[in-house]
């Protein structure tokens, strides 16, 4: 059964029970602090973590790239097809172009402004700009009705050099679904990211808010219609790389909530209701990522419930308190563990992406909660309230900033030990500055298994992080800890946008 929200203070076993839970977890912090640590510069971390997106940047470089050391790429991406595919970003330490993942990244992007772009500050416009580096794009992919490009450059090809960006020769294909071989998935996040951006660009450039509502809702029409996975109509491209292995309902539930919120119009709040038995409760409550919306959509959706607006969503409402229940340390979940050193840990692929995209939904729901005067009852009788749950997030941030066994940021140019050798090929490869020539295909190679720091730091990447015994090797073959993403750093914006003005 799903537990029940109950108001904080309501009972005093519960109370008890959430400050216990609260010292368990402050005690397991404690250890791992300098004794004379003075706490983090958390509004540097968020300039920094912005700063990161301009060297994923794909296309013409603006005049006002401050990563010098990136050049113009990918000029031509989308010629082949007679369409024009610039801009965007590498998902990555490789030179691809992933819609799925690029979507995702903008989606959460918007989120992180939505609800913490007031605490941003002056890297607020910083963060408008990496959104709309990604729109621009997603504009771009959407433009032809029926048809979404999902992809550029063949993974294989891509994966079998180790060449900069800037001197790339293999194969740019270009990769569509249409209504013969669909996408819901990736088309379904396309038009989430498209919706959440329009709430952004609402008051700053309505005209272009209104651009990407309009694409949003021709795209979610499209994926509704269309159905199917993408890894099945394009399987060869897409996995294993980011094949969809959960299934495109969840993706199209998602975009309806965005366009909901984007729209207010009550045709997607009908088909969220007529579409909830997507979300079951089980092994999928705490599953929020590029592949995997179930958590967010809970979270998301809830806070309609929580603001006293929509009570017809108290499902999602029901789903998120149990997502909730289902993170918190020292109540045992098959699926989250927490490291001896904190963090949170998920089994498969790069950690760091599961450890800031829960860290950001539990700081949102920690706030709405907050308007709504409400904590989380578990089925044990311990009580989340709002405090615990950005303590948790607080937590999770810390331990990527350095409060962490090895005294390490996993930031890169945060702090002063960081890794160095990130698993990333514009880093770790000479510059065109420094390097005029073409570096080929194969030349890269001995940049790769160097084991010389990276000569470019991509300052603000935040890496796929230590496994669940803290451990960390700082090596470019080891890519599921070495790696950044673009879908890591997103939910860290919003994180750091927070904690920059309330520590």
């Amino acid at each position: 059964m799903a537990p029940s929200s109950s108001s904080p203070g309501s009972g005093t076993l519960p109370l008890l029970r959430s400050l216990l839970l609260l010292t368990l977890f402050l005690r397991l912090d404690t250890p791992l602090r300098p004794a004379a640590a003075a706490g983090h510069d958390y509004f540097d971390a968020l300039h920094k973590s912005i700063l990161f997106f301009e060297g994923q940047r794909s296309g013409r470089l603006p005049p006002d790239q401050r990563l010098h050391w990136r050049r113009d790429s990918a000029l031509r991406d989308g010629a082949s097809s007679g369409v024009d595919l610039t801009g965007g970003y590498y998902d990555a330490g490789d030179n691809v172009k992933f819609g799925f993942p690029m979507a995702f990244t903008t989606t959460l992007l918007s989120w992180s402004i939505i609800d913490f772009g007031r605490t941003m500050g002056p890297e607020l416009p910083n963060a408008v700009k990496a959104v709309r580096w990604a729109t621009d794009y997603l504009l771009k992919a959407t433009s032809v009705p029926g048809v979404v490009f999902v992809q550029v450059g063949d993974p294989y090809s891509d994966h079998n050099c180790w060449e900069r960006p800037e001197d790339m020769d293999t194969l740019r294909t270009a990769y569509t679904i249409d209504r013969a071989h669909p996408g819901s998935d990736v088309a379904g996040e396309t038009a989430a990211a498209l919706a959440a951006a329009s709430i952004v660009f609402r008051s700053r450039d309505p005209n272009y808010s209104r651009l990407l509502l309009n694409r949003a809702v021709r795209v979610f029409a499209f994926a509704n219609r269309y159905r199917g996975a993408y890894s099945n109509s394009l399987h060869r491209a897409v996995c294993p790389f980011y094949c969809d292995v959960n299934g495109y309902q969840d993706e199209l539930l998602w975009g309806a909530a965005w366009l909901h919120k984007a729209s207010r119009r009550r045709d997607y709040r009908e088909y969220i209701m007529r579409n909830e038995a997507v979300l079951h409760a089980g092994d999928t409550i705490n599953e929020f990522g590029w592949d995997n919306k179930h958590a967010g959509i809970n979270v998301l959706i809830s806070k309609e419930v929580l603001m006293g607006r929509a009570g017809y969503f108290q499902s999602f409402k029901n789903n998120a308190d149990g997502f909730i229940c289902s993170v918190l340390p020292g109540i045992s979940h098959p699926q989250v563990q927490y490291s001896p050193g904190g963090l949170i840990f998920k089994a498969g692929g790069s950690n760091m992406q599961h450890v800031t995209s829960l860290s950001f939904l539990l700081l949102a729901y920690s706030n709405y909660l907050s308007h709504s005067g409400r904590a989380v009852t578990c089925g044990s009788g311990v009580s989340a309230s709002p405090v615990l749950l950005r303590q948790i997030a607080k937590r999770q941030v810390d331990y990527i900033l350095g409060d962490n066994p090895l005294r390490m940021s996993y930031m890169v140019g945060y702090g002063d030990r960081y890794p160095r050798r990130i698993h990333h090929r514009a880093s770790s490869l000479p510059s065109v500055e420094d390097h005029p020539g073409l570096i080929g295909c194969k030349e890269g190679s001995r940049y790769f298994l160097s084991p010389d720091p990276n000569p470019n730091v991509l300052v603000g990447a935040v890496v796929g992080g230590p496994n669940v015994t803290d451990a960390f090797p700082d090596s470019r073959p080891f890519f599921q800890e070495s790696e950044p993403t673009t879908y890591i750093n997103a939910p860290l914006v919003g994180l750091l946008g927070y904690f920059s003005a309330h520590r």
